[in-house]
């Protein structure tokens, strides 16, 4: 169950000043300002009111750093045991402003917030709890505190609001369709986990997140592999955070859809094709590459380009695995599948070593970079071979290949209306009619394409919303 964090520390004395600046406003002569939110599945106004910045509290349940928290396990700890003291609130700042790919730097997003707080000061207040909690408008408070602003807007919610309705609110209010800043990957899965857990039936929690449930089905999957990749890279102290794949979004959706694929017409081969895929995406692979990596990669394209303590990496011998309850066996993964498994296990570590900082010796550290540095170029050149001979196995021009001229003669259309401007050459009235045509063989790709794809990756979702309508 979620946790109930209680009150901060100057809770009375924030409820009483919220309750003076209520009093304040209702007796101006103005129209007192109000939020709209969704409180308890229906919409009300709340108040807007003026709040010294540094007399309110960041939200330790805030969804937007729950990946993030462990970035520092010693401040985490600090957070966890206090979460309203001023270890625990300036790491919670610290978390707000920074990178969620990498908290050692400051977020350029962040960076924007600042210079816009800066030159047209807060277009829309934040929302607060009567204790001084922050239930949005975390990062504008840091923002603001960072460029020393003393006070900050917000909507007060109802007096017998509680943490669950904090949780919901925050939700509410930041997967609105015209948010500003999303959550970040990893924080967006915790997000949805922990709907589920609450036990959320999938097609309300798609309709609370503005998505669709197959959606949530492939994230629900991805963050379970994103937890397994973790466990599996622990070796004493050292492992991976989930923070560690934040910037992996696409080469995770893509790994859902072929591995379902593959998984449709034989689980073993689908599962030896995960394991490889995985490895190359804690490599850092490019999607795109990412690609040529098939069941048969192996085999054909990597087992002769790994270094040889990696080929002599040896999976426990598979044994047949007995069903609880029931007098019946089913078999252990196939060795190929083992192997594969053992050697994404060995990357692992070595990648969790790579990112462990003071944690890993001088020694430790060196080898972990040789063994991931070998198994790179071993995957940069297997997946190169790979695409080479996927290239010569083409008979003909695939739908992506029609795309690819179609977007080398675009290119050259950018030029050839650079030469018209300047002769003044361009026939307008001929070229509106061929982007009109364009239109219509876009929204008619864009139909077609949907037909057959379930879940669209990031170019086909731009395409619809860019056709969206003309049909």
């Amino acid at each position: 169950m979620p946790t109930d964090f209680g009150v901060p520390p100057n809770a009375e004395e924030n409820r009483a000043q919220v309750e003076r600046r209520l009093q304040d406003a209702r007796a101006g002569g103005a129209v007192p300002e109000t939020l709209r939110v969704e409180f308890r599945g229906r919409p009300i106004h709340v108040e807007v009111i003026d709040m010294p910045v540094d007399d309110l509290y960041y939200n330790p349940a805030t969804h937007r750093v729950s990946a993030q928290r462990s970035h520092d396990p010693v401040r985490e700890e600090q957070l966890a045991k206090d979460e309203w003291s001023d270890a625990g609130q300036r790491y919670l700042h610290h978390l707000l402003m920074a990178k969620p790919s990498d908290p050692h730097v400051r977020d350029p997003e962040f960076e924007k917030l600042m210079k816009s707080l800066e030159e047209f000061q807060q277009n829309e207040p934040g929302l607060i709890s009567r204790d001084g909690v922050l239930v949005n408008g975390n990062t504008r408070r840091a923002a603001l505190k960072e460029l020393g602003v003393q006070t900050i807007r917000v909507g007060v919610l109802p007096v017998s609001c509680t943490w669950d309705d904090i949780r919901s609110v925050e939700l509410s209010l930041q997967l609105r369709p015209d948010r500003r800043r999303e959550y970040s990957y990893i924080n967006r899965l915790m997000a949805v986990e922990e709907q589920v857990k609450l036990g959320l039936p999938f097609a309300a929690i798609a309709k609370l997140f503005h998505t669709t449930t197959p959606t949530l089905e492939r994230d629900t999957w991805v963050l379970g592999q994103l937890r397994d990749l973790v466990k599996r890279s622990e070796h004493g102290q050292i492992k991976l955070r989930l923070m560690d794949f934040e910037d992996a979004q696409e080469r995770f959706a893509e790994l859902f859809r072929a591995y379902t694929k593959e998984k449709a017409t034989n689980k073993e081969r689908a599962d030896t094709l995960l394991e490889y895929r995985l490895a190359a995406i804690v490599l850092d692979i490019a999607k795109t590459d990412i690609r040529a990596i098939r069941t048969d990669f192996r085999e054909k394209y990597l087992e002769h380009r790994l270094p040889e303590a990696r080929q002599a990496i040896s999976p426990v011998p598979a044994k047949s695995v007995s069903i609880p309850g029931l007098n019946r066996s089913v078999p252990a993964p196939s060795s190929e599948t083992a192997q594969a498994r053992a050697l994404t296990d060995s990357l692992l570590k070595a990648k969790a070593t790579q990112r462990s900082g003071t944690a890993a010796t001088p020694a430790q550290l060196a080898e972990a970079n040789t063994s991931v540095s070998l198994l790179k170029d071993a995957f940069d050149e297997s997946i190169q071979a790979a695409q080479d001979a996927i290239r010569k196995q083409k008979k003909r021009l695939a739908a992506p290949d029609r795309v690819i001229a179609a977007v080398d003669d675009l290119q050259q259309c950018v030029t050839d209306l650079v030469m018209a401007r300047g002769n003044n050459s361009l026939d307008e009235g001929a070229f509106d009619d061929t982007l009109i045509a364009l239109r219509q063989a876009l929204t008619k790709v864009s139909t077609e394409a949907s037909k057959s794809i379930q879940l669209p990756g990031e170019g086909l979702s731009w395409l619809r919303e860019a056709v969206a309508g003309q049909r």
